[in-house]
């Protein structure tokens, strides 16, 4: 009881505190835009995360279950694992779904992280330290409220998670991420890992007709170049 009093009070003050960084314009988006477009994004990739999360949980809770046992009590989890209980699409789905993690921390950082030098409410500078410079703060929000939360929910209540258009939405855009081809130098490294341990991949699916894996390598070479691109503006930068 004790450790969860203070984990609430925390929360509290760190979503309080982030909220006043914005309406101060102390945020990368709250100076650059306005205050109120950082609410709004901050909030929508907090509720999205909580979905993305929670779907996964769910989505890989639900594979070992006879799907025709909720076909008409939940259609829309039915229809969800439908499309990932199908040959590999699951993996494909954890693949697209591992970057919209990334994607949406990034919008939440961008909209309530704060400013060099912010300053707030004549905080001590070792609270500022630890809540705002260290990151303690968006840390709280992030995994508290967009992470942990919905894990744990989706965990217990698989289906009612999953039971609804928001979550049938997320899978289709995690599976569109995949198909782009744009993380696909993962198989790469999955392919390399593979072959240097003597493994051979198990696959669900037939193996890819010549068409098929001339697409398939397309976007891995696609997706090995954006990479050694972005490798290089990085260390550029640095």
């Amino acid at each position: 009881l004790i450790k969860s009093v203070y984990s609430v009070i925390l929360l509290i003050f760190s979503i309080v505190l982030i909220s006043g960084m914005i309406a101060t314009k102390q945020t990368n988006l709250s100076e650059n835009a306005h205050p109120a477009a950082a609410y709004c994004l901050l909030w929508a990739a907090i509720i999205w995360l909580t979905m993305v999360e929670g779907g996964q949980a769910s989505l890989v809770g639900l594979v070992p279950v006879n799907s025709q046992l909720y076909s008409e009590s939940h259609p829309k989890a039915y229809k969800c694992t439908q499309i990932t209980n199908k040959g590999d699409n699951l993996d494909r789905y954890l693949l697209g779904r591992q970057f919209m993690v990334v994607l949406v921390v990034f919008c939440v950082n961008i909209s309530g992280g704060p400013i060099g030098g912010a300053e707030i409410w004549g905080l001590p500078g070792w609270i500022k330290g630890i809540f705002l410079e260290a990151g303690l703060a968006m840390i709280l929000l992030t995994c508290n409220v967009g992470q942990l939360a919905s894990q744990v929910n989706a965990s217990l209540c698989m289906l009612d998670y999953t039971d609804n258009y928001f979550a049938l939405f997320t899978l289709w855009v995690a599976m569109a991420i995949e198909f782009s081809g744009l993380l696909h130098a993962s198989y790469l490294v999955q392919l390399a890992v593979a072959a240097l341990a003597g493994k051979k991949i198990e696959s669900n699916e037939e193996p890819r007709s010549v068409g098929a894996s001339i697409f398939f390598f397309a976007r891995c070479l696609a997706s090995l170049a954006v990479l050694c691109f972005c490798l290089a503006v990085t260390f550029e930068s640095l």
